[in-house]
């Protein structure tokens, strides 16, 4: 493995970026997450023991790893003590080892609050927002209204930024009983996390240049994924933050040359959860299969996710945009038992043969998917741990993924396991 490599989802979103982090965090000094907030979930398996993290980066699993929340994530201070409290109870001492920047915006009661509101005022054009408050916050962030770790340093200033919510937010605020437009109960709040906080803050870009100068590896762990990109996804059904390469640079400070490696986690079929356009969507039995083999479920909603066949014409957009080197293909147990496997090769619209993704949703919307069929193996992959072990036709589905996307196949993942995966 390069020295400082980057993770990033190339689908919509749950691709299975937990696992392919926790596997290679064990060959980095430090883990790094740059953007999003508590709207993404990655799920780490050890041997019986499930975690579910939000915020934290999946390496935290790992003892004596070095782990940062960077200034591009927006932060839910009480989710990430819950975060805390967890890994606390599970055994994980984080003493020494969790930091977060400064300058990270705070996601606070009053924008879940907002994000409720809107989502419902939307009515039939909702979004499918996870009402974790993300949107609201980047919002405040760009309008330069946000409130950052570094102002619960500061109890007069926080008071002061907290009470100019009050005026700039009245239409979701004012006369609300819901405790969530409470300012005071917010800032009493908070007042209790402040002592948290002096632990955990840092400038992490500076630590993170000082750490590369020093030669010690970086894995940069992506959330969500690149087609939910705020300006290459799926926009408006996107998220508020940039998830593709650029956003690890701008989430945590750093130059373009700190990645030497981009690692594109690709499921071996696709979903995402919400509203938006999904060419490749079954809403019938076999769209039920892949879900309910594939235990297709949000970690963050628990909500039921839309399944589809593979798309190679959004994994090309994904390759492209971010650069990606290798890919890591997961769940590719999941197919074990269709007889036949579709993968979509083009899209089709209005008679147009289409290679590549239109980024005007109007377009995108009315895209036909076009397919390539090939033979199912139809045995059991759960557990190989060897790429010659696979049937001639999973390898065969392997190759045809990695021949178009022009990359490498660097891990295929058999399983919800550590263990069960494939290292090529």
């Amino acid at each position: 493995m390069k020295r400082n490599v980057a993770v990033l989802g190339c689908q919509w979103g749950d691709e299975g970026k937990g696992k392919i982090v926790d596997l290679l965090a064990a060959e980095a000094d430090i883990i790094a997450r740059s953007q999003g907030g508590a709207n993404a979930g990655h799920t780490i398996i050890v041997g019986d023991t499930k975690y579910v993290l939000h915020l934290i980066p999946s390496g935290i699993i790992h003892p004596g790893k070095i782990c940062y929340i960077g200034n591009g994530v927006v932060i839910d201070p009480f989710g990430l003590k819950e975060e805390l409290d967890f890994l606390a109870e599970k055994g994980i001492d984080y003493t020494g080892r969790l930091f977060v920047s400064a300058a990270a915006n705070l996601v606070l009661p009053y924008h879940k609050l907002i994000d409720a509101v809107e989502e419902r005022n939307r009515g039939t054009e909702s979004i499918g927002t996870t009402m974790r408050g993300i949107g609201p916050a980047y919002v405040d962030k760009v309008a330069r209204n946000g409130i950052r770790v570094a102002d619960l340093f500061a109890p007069d200033r926080l008071r002061n930024r907290l009470e100019y919510q009050l005026k700039i937010k009245s239409v979701y605020l004012a006369g609300s009983d819901d405790e969530r437009a409470n300012i005071n109960l917010t800032f009493e709040k908070l007042q209790e996390l402040v002592p948290l906080f002096k632990e955990l803050a840092r400038d992490v870009s500076l630590e993170l240049t000082r750490a590369i100068k020093n030669g010690k590896s970086i894995l940069f762990e992506g959330a969500q994924g690149t087609m939910l990109d705020v300006d290459l996804g799926t926009y408006p059904y996107a998220t508020s933050s940039n998830t593709t390469v650029g956003g690890v640079l701008t989430g945590l400070g750093l130059g373009p040359k700190a990645i030497e490696e981009v690692v594109g986690v690709v499921k071996a079929y696709t979903t995402r959860v919400g509203a938006g356009p999904f060419p490749t969507e079954l809403v019938d039995r076999t769209g039920e299969k892949l879900r309910d083999i594939g235990d297709e479920f949000g970690a963050t909603t628990g909500r039921p996710r839309r399944c589809g066949w593979l798309d190679l014409v959004a994994l090309r957009h994904a390759v492209r945009i971010n650069g990606v080197d290798s890919i890591a293909v997961t769940k590719l147990d999941v197919l074990d038992s269709f007889s036949e496997i579709k993968i979509c090769t083009g899209y089709s619209l209005n008679g147009e043969d289409l290679s590549e993704v239109p980024l005007d949703l109007a377009e995108l919307c009315h895209v036909k998917p076009v397919y390539t069929s090939m033979d199912g193996w139809n045995s059991d992959t759960t557990g190989i741990t060897k790429f010659d072990d696979l049937s001639e036709n999973a390898r065969d589905y392997l190759r045809y993924i990695a021949d178009d996307l022009e990359v490498k196949i660097r891990i295929v993942s058999t399983g919800a396991k550590r263990q069960e995966t494939i290292l090529v």
